[in-house]
């Protein structure tokens, strides 16, 4: 009997954006009051239309929205949930022209992205041009050998880093064209790579103790300093890297030992390469001209995480950033125009199943957000909650928050729509604040590994590996996250 093959990852979306259209035909319609700041004032939107209220600390505290007033000048850049006012609105159903259209609203909602990754393609197409990441790999490949493990550590760490420190998620793209081809090298199999990259950002977004864009945005919406917490997030921090670290080593060298112990070749067969594959059998040597261009690819990289943290830069810049790098390579290595315009479109190219993923995804959330039942979902969570004691709300919490990412999968779009909701029934219930923010953080990183509607199915087919795989990989580490997730949330609400 043959196997059951899995649907791609653009039937598994529009399997799930038919679903999502079904649920607005069966709950209400319904939305909480949203508060926004605009030219030194406050405007609400109201059943009756906007309102404008007065810029003031007095005008939160009577909305019940425990954030200090300046935070909204320079932090909080989303309208924010008002808490006990939600209201039903008119029914809005999404039918088949609704559920037609989501796909090509999905790709517009996401151009940036789509963009960013549209130019790393071109700027990785012609910088395989010039054999010097090739050469480096292949350099590489012979100074680790025999100590290849290190690179997992090293760059499992890495990649969590980015994840915790930053918010590092979109940018791992850049690198699948470059480690797929180093670890299969170093004789591991196509499924390492995604779980250095995706994994290693992903444990590190659990942890982030200093995330623009889920912690630091969180803290601000449930009214209390970034800081507070941080110690236990770092020491979560490391504990998750180190798990990962091992997970992924003994996985590896397993494979290295045996290639038929891959879960790739046992789930998928003989998976090819999306990438020129790397003979290392000879070091070679690198010319002035390949070093100088590999000073360059490390250079692009410490200028988009310098504009990202200290600059405000976001996928615009990005995007810039890595069509004036390919420009600067094709000048380096004396590309004739036509043949450099060729190229980075070909690589481009490249990247359009990516793309459309992306965007197919993100049709899923505008089909809950046009019928209008996002904010339903989470008005009937919260009243779910109210009475429960302060450790059965924790863990609630963070199960809700799993659920909540396959709806909301932007963490600072999550961050403003739950925190005032739960973060005010965190303190009725006892619950410190700042567990309801790690609540948040680490219910939606856990579920962040498998959510279809997040970069989960872009990154696997980076590498051209299927979900079967990865959840197969993935699912006990989740289990063994989840559990230590749940400690440091239970023993946070006991010291109080």
């Amino acid at each position: 009997m043959a196997k059951r093959k899995i649907p791609s990852p653009i039937t598994i979306l529009v399997i799930i954006i038919i679903l999502a259209a079904i649920c607005t035909w069966v709950l209400p319609s319904g939305e909480y009051n949203k508060l926004s700041y605009a030219d030194n004032a406050f405007s609400m939107t109201t059943p009756k239309g906007a309102k404008i209220l007065p810029f003031t600390q007095h005008t939160l505290d009577s909305l019940h929205i425990r954030i200090p007033l300046q935070k909204f000048k320079n932090d909080i850049r989303k309208p924010v949930a008002v808490p006990g006012t939600y209201h039903h609105l008119p029914a809005n159903h999404q039918g088949l022209v609704s559920v037609a259209q989501s796909p090509v609203k999905g790709i517009y909602d996401t151009i940036d992205i789509v963009l960013f990754v549209l130019f790393i393609g071109g700027f990785m197409q012609v910088f395989q041009l010039t054999g010097a990441m090739e050469q480096g790999i292949r350099s590489l490949s012979h100074t680790m050998k025999g100590r290849e493990a290190w690179l997992l550590v090293i760059l499992g760490f890495l990649f969590s880093c980015g994840g915790a420190s930053y918010g590092m998620a979109e940018e791992g793209v850049m690198f699948y064209p470059v480690l797929v081809p180093l670890f299969l090298a170093a004789g591991y199999d196509l499924l390492v790579p995604v779980a250095v990259i995706y994994g290693g950002t992903s444990i590190g977004n659990i942890a982030s103790f200093s995330n623009p864009f889920a912690t630091i945005i969180a803290s601000n919406a449930a009214g209390i300093s970034w800081t507070d917490g941080i110690t236990a997030r770092i020491a979560l921090f490391v504990i998750l890297s180190t798990v990962l670290i091992i997970y992924i080593v003994r996985y590896a060298q397993k494979v290295k030992k045996d290639p038929a112990a891959s879960l790739v070749y046992q789930l998928q067969g003989k998976v090819e390469s999306l990438y020129p594959m790397i003979d290392v059998d000879e070091a070679g040597s690198l010319t002035i001209k390949q070093r100088l261009l590999l000073g360059l690819f490390a250079l692009t990289f410490g200028v988009m995480i310098y504009g990202v943290i200290f600059a405000g830069w976001w996928l615009a810049e990005m995007s810039a950033l890595f069509m004036v790098s390919a420009v600067l390579v094709a000048i380096i290595w004396r590309i004739k125009e036509g043949v450099f315009i060729k190229e980075f479109i070909k690589g481009a190219e490249g990247m359009l199943s990516v793309c459309f993923i992306i965007g197919v995804a993100r049709a899923v959330t505008l089909v809950l957000n046009d019928g209008q039942i996002s904010d339903t979902i989470l008005y009937y969570a919260a009243g779910a909650v109210g009475h429960m004691s302060p450790v059965v709300f924790i863990v609630v919490m963070f199960v809700m928050f799993n659920v909540f990412t396959l709806f909301i999968p932007s963490s600072s779009g999550m961050a403003v729509l739950t925190m005032p909701i739960f973060g005010s029934l965190a303190v009725i219930v006892g619950v410190p604040s700042r567990e309801i923010v790690n609540a948040y953080l680490y219910g939606m990183g856990v579920m962040s590994f498998i959510t279809p509607t997040g970069l989960m199915l872009p990154s696997l087919a980076m590498a051209n590996v299927n979900v079967k795989v990865w959840l197969r990989f993935v699912w006990p580490l989740m289990l063994i996250i989840s559990v230590i997730c749940l400690v440091f949330l239970i023993g946070g609400v006991a010291m109080g």
